[in-house]
């Protein structure tokens, strides 16, 4: 039985049958096990198989390809990497929902998508990064280093911290994919080099100046023409966005501002002497040292025996302004290095603690009055030190104190004020978020009304960031409830609601017809501003002088001679068409025309050129550039590799898990 079975089940008619019974199993099958997207899938890199590269992506095999997926949460949280780099790299600036837009998760996706074509081809290719690569990369980073060296500790306390914590085991996975990826782009990027004469050659031109000839062109009368209601539309259609409402926002708000509160009661006397009994050791004078010194410097990078001189030296000045009848304000005068104190005989008047580096301070505020010690030493060098003088810290009296006093607790009874003024607010707001009214008018606050205002504008409270960022956040918006306070400045803040939003969108034409119009004459104006130049540039080139064209439209002849590649003279754009132009032939010129930043055309001719010079560069600096360009190519190199790869492998995005 089992062979007849066997015998009819083989051959060309059973594969035909086979192949017919395979077809419904095709749309049962869950798609992530034969190449498909899936449904937790943002991208999806697919390669064809290694014995048919060539495989058209229509082949009905394709699910034999090879394939790698960017998942949901693997997106999700690279996004969230990136929103916290640039919250970090922008601080207050930071706005989370222009943040939020397609173009930003498209370039995040990009790099991932990048990164999943890189480690396919690597796969593909044969790369294997060995266990010590892995241990070598890892030790290397500083994070995991202590004095130098990788410290174990340091490396799990480190991977413990990420947000989500790893463990060594999921961080190596990581570093081993990641030197995967990047072996092959590497070392295209470290493999360039440039060869004499391309190094040669772009020295020449990026050294090179020209001899330029500018005139000012007058600015072409106004566009009077009439303006069709045919152009009108055609124009209006092409430049949608020049037409645009922008996004705008009204709000309610209510103001807590301290200098509009109450003032305060002043404070009676027990608070006061209360306030006094606290903080009475703040209010004592401090102790001062009336000092002298006499300093003998030592240079930072000064060597060992220098050192001893010096040190040496201030041995002997110590030793002589401690004896008998000793003139220390002489010695001072005679071989102190301080020019400071010198003249006057090393009188550093009185001082307080804090007042000196702290050896030096550490060792006069230890000695008894008129002691001479020495020497004391500092990053400045050897110091003797003599004191002269010492005056005892002395308690300041209440009444002293009582001006003081009032002020400080008149400050904290107007920030108390305020603070429960806000906080009341506050907890009446969430009682009923929908509206400010009831809680504005429990604690005697107006609701007051601002807008519509959009980003651009600075009107009122509008013009803060904060309260922008706010007015225009997502949350605020859809939902309608009030925001928590958003801080103005010291005891200023203000609580607000969106009550109006409306999206951007397009301004009727009718509305805009006097832009559209304006637009028209403004660039038929430009074109004909252009079309003149083009014709006197033509002129030039044909071989009539540049003065002799000038003068025909009433302009004058600049001179610029020797003009360098690069700078921004007349303007940047200027300097980039001034040397846009082909070097003229031997005899002739180059012309042409670019705008400047008033709008005006200037005409321009080029009459000499003159290549950089190859031999002004020593060795050092031709090396160093030479590494540079080499590192420009192999960035290049390794970019165009990258792209490669995308074009020989099949990528699919799901736009809607973005």
């Amino acid at each position: 039985m089992l062979q007849k079975l066997r015998d009819r089940t083989s051959g060309w008619v059973a594969t035909i049958i086979i192949a017919l019974l395979m077809v419904p199993f095709l749309f049962v099958i869950d798609q992530r096990y034969m190449g498909g997207m899936g449904a937790n899938n943002v991208a999806q890199v697919k390669a064809p198989p290694t014995w048919w590269e060539g495989a058209p992506k229509w082949w009905p095999a394709s699910t034999l390809w090879e394939h790698r997926e960017v998942g949901v949460d693997e997106f999700r949280q690279r996004f969230e990497q990136e929103r916290m780099r640039v919250r970090q790299e922008q601080g207050e600036a930071f706005d989370p929902r222009a943040f939020e837009t397609v173009e930003n998760k498209r370039k995040v996706l990009d790099q991932l998508v990048d990164e999943k074509a890189l480690q396919l081809a690597a796969e593909r290719a044969g790369v294997v990064v060995g266990d010590a690569a892995v241990r070598d990369y890892i030790a290397s980073i500083p994070a995991f280093q202590v004095e130098g060296k990788f410290d174990a500790n340091r490396y799990q306390l480190a991977l413990a911290s990420q947000v989500p914590a790893q463990t060594p085991t999921q961080f190596e996975l990581l570093v081993r994919d990641s030197l995967q990826q990047s072996l092959i782009p590497v070392g295209l990027g470290t493999s360039a080099f440039v060869t004499d004469a391309e190094f040669d050659r772009i020295l020449r031109l990026s050294g090179e100046k020209r001899d330029v000839e500018l005139a000012l062109l007058p600015e072409v009368p106004e566009d009077t023409a009439a303006v069709d209601e045919a152009q009108i539309q055609a124009w209006y259609d092409a430049h949608p966005a020049d037409f645009v409402r922008p996004e705008s926002v009204t709000i309610e708000y209510v103001e807590v501002d301290g200098n509009s509160l109450p003032p305060a009661v002043p404070a009676d006397e027990a608070t006061l002497r209360k306030r006094y009994e606290d903080e009475k050791a703040r209010f004592v004078e401090p102790e001062q040292r009336l000092a002298s010194h006499i300093l003998i410097r030592v240079e930072p990078d000064a060597d060992a025996a220098a050192l001893k001189a010096a040190e040496e030296k201030a041995q002997r000045l110590t030793a002589e302004a401690k004896a008998p009848g000793a003139d220390f304000a002489a010695l001072a005068k005679a071989s102190s290095e301080d020019p400071g104190s010198r003249d006057s005989g090393g009188d550093l008047g009185w001082v307080e603690r804090g007042a000196m580096v702290a050896p030096f301070e550490e060792a006069l505020f230890s000695m008894q009055s008129g002691e001479v010690r020495g020497p004391v030493k500092t990053d400045f060098g050897f110091h003797v030190l003599q004191l002269r003088e010492l005056k005892q810290g002395a308690q300041v009296s209440f009444e002293e104190a009582r001006e003081e006093l009032a002020r400080e607790q008149a400050q904290v009874d107007r920030e108390r004020a305020f603070s429960d003024l806000t906080g009341r607010l506050t907890d009446l707001v969430y009682q009923n978020p929908s509206s400010l009214a009831p809680a504005a008018e429990q604690v005697g606050l107006q609701v007051q009304k601002l807008g519509p205002f959009t980003r651009e504008d600075t009107i009122g409270i509008g013009a803060s960031p904060e309260v922008k960022k706010a007015a225009f956040s997502e949350a605020l918006i859809e939902d309608g409830t009030a925001s928590d306070p958003i801080q103005l400045g010291p005891e200023h803040s203000v609580v607000i609601r969106v009550i109006e939003h409306a999206p951007e969108q397009p301004r009727p034409l009718a509305e805009v017809k006097d832009q559209v119009v304006a637009a028209i004459r403004v660039d038929r104006r430009q074109a004909a501003a252009g079309a003149a130049a083009d014709a006197l540039a033509k002129r030039v080139q044909a071989g009539e002088t540049m003065a002799d064209v000038a003068a025909s439209v009433g302009a004058q002849v600049m001179p610029l001679p020797g003009l360098p590649r690069g700078v921004p003279a007349p303007s940047p754009e200027a300097n980039r068409e001034i040397f846009a132009v082909a070097p003229p032939a031997e005899g002739k010129v180059a012309a042409g025309h670019f705008e400047m930043p008033d709008g005006r055309l200037a005409l321009f001719a080029v009459t000499g050129v003159h290549p950089g010079d190859v031999a002004e560069l020593q060795p050092e600096q031709r090396e160093q550039l030479r590494k540079q360009f080499a590192q420009i190519d192999g960035a290049a190199a390794a970019e165009a590799y990258v792209r490669q790869i995308r074009k020989s492998f099949d990528i699919v995005i799901e736009e809607s898990q973005l």
